[in-house]
């Protein structure tokens, strides 16, 4: 499949005072540290002393912009979020829906590299504290939700839940591939996530076939249903990863 040439990755913002970069806000300089820390150590062993030292703010101002770490990753997701959806996709627009949320998928990869090790470090925590994956899995669907709308595909009402889902454990698995691709241009993750959309396509559709003769409003939980069915199990050993919202 053409794929367009994967733009390099973007570097992250600077406290620098020069004239590129204007200095960054609290609320970003925390979220900065968090993501520092988070290279070096567990989610659940950063400490508020050490975040609000890494960020150069103060305790209280720290209590001020999150009320605990949770938020501070939701704020990054969205983050990111908002950087994929500000792109400019309009020589995208002709482009079959794959090859569309392809793209969306790659600019989000590409603006998350600065931050493999704590994404790394997010998935192990992930897999040791099943609450903490929970909460990543809502984070995740939710901004998947927007990754198929800037692809112009359809996440809207039950279906739209559950193709979000369905992307989120699909991304998941790529980035077992990306938190070690250390290739500026990001080659394994491009082939991993063309694989990965392949494999989902196929699921899709059969999906939208089982939805098209399930009773109104009885998808989502003939879906929750089938987890313990061949399909999820065949697609729960191809990813083996916990989703993680990036």
């Amino acid at each position: 499949m053409g794929r367009r040439p994967a733009r390099p990755p973007s570097p992250r913002p600077s406290r620098d005072n020069g004239s590129q970069n204007p200095p960054l806000s609290d609320r970003d300089r925390i979220i900065e540290a968090f993501f520092a820390l988070l290279a070096q150590q567990p989610f659940e062993d950063i400490g508020y002393a050490d975040l609000a030292a890494r960020a150069g703010v103060s305790l209280a101002t720290l209590r001020q912009e999150f009320g605990s770490k949770f938020p501070i990753v939701a704020a990054h997701v969205k983050a990111i979020d908002r950087k994929v959806l500000a792109a400019d996709d309009a020589d995208m627009a002709e482009e079959p829906p794959r090859e569309r949320l392809f793209d969306v998928l790659m600019r989000r990869l590409e603006l998350m590299a600065p931050d493999r090790a704590a994404i790394r470090s997010l998935m192990r925590s992930a897999r040791r504290h099943p609450s903490l994956a929970l909460a990543f899995n809502s984070l995740a669907v939710r901004s998947q939700q927007w990754m198929l709308t800037a692809a112009n595909i359809d996440a809207s009402g039950t279906r739209g839940i559950v193709r979000a889902q369905g992307l989120a454990l699909l991304f998941a698995g790529v980035l077992r591939t990306f938190v070690h691709d250390e290739d500026e241009g990001l080659a394994r993750t491009m082939a991993a996530l063309d694989r990965a959309l392949a494999r989902g396509q196929r699921w899709s559709g059969f999906l939208d076939d089982l939805c098209r003769f399930a009773p109104r409003g009885g998808c989502i939980s003939r879906f929750r249903r089938r987890r313990r069915d061949d399909l999820d199990r065949d697609l729960d050993r191809d990813l083996g990863e916990e989703p993680i919202p990036f």
